[in-house]
């Protein structure tokens, strides 16, 4: 279910004041979900990887090919997840693709808070004017 209007509103306020109290803070928090995101695929590429490690031992075991072959392609898999997973997380105090200091992109996608700054100089130069 979509905010409305004024919840809106009221979030904007509450991140340009966490903006204006505590800019280091707010920037960490930026990337942290997309690194815990980034973090929490890798462990589960790498379960998976030891997973297709047992299959494909299984599979050797019970001398069943299709169990070997299955197990090679979920190791295959989570590999090349684990790897993508890796390269795309960001480091820590790192801006993530796509943030406010990302020089290569357009004005339609810049970051959220430059959005929200936006905004916020807009309301504040419509409240001086009336």
């Amino acid at each position: 279910m979509p905010l409305s209007e004024h919840e809106q509103r009221m979030l904007e306020q509450m991140e340009r004041a966490l903006y204006a109290e505590d800019p280091k803070f707010a920037t960490a928090l930026e990337g942290s979900g997309l690194r815990t995101y980034t973090r929490r695929r890798v462990y589960q590429a790498v379960a998976g990887f030891l997973v297709g490690i047992a299959l494909l031992m299984a599979g050797m075991v019970a001398k069943q090919v299709w169990l070997s072959v299955v197990g090679f392609l979920v190791m295959l898999g989570c590999a090349v997840l684990a790897v993508t997973g890796w390269r795309k997380a960001p480091r820590p105090g790192e801006q993530p693709a796509g943030g406010p200091h990302a020089r290569h992109q357009g004005r339609q996608r810049r970051s959220m808070m430059d959005r929200i700054e936006q905004r916020w100089q807009r309301r504040r130069d419509e409240q001086q004017g009336h």
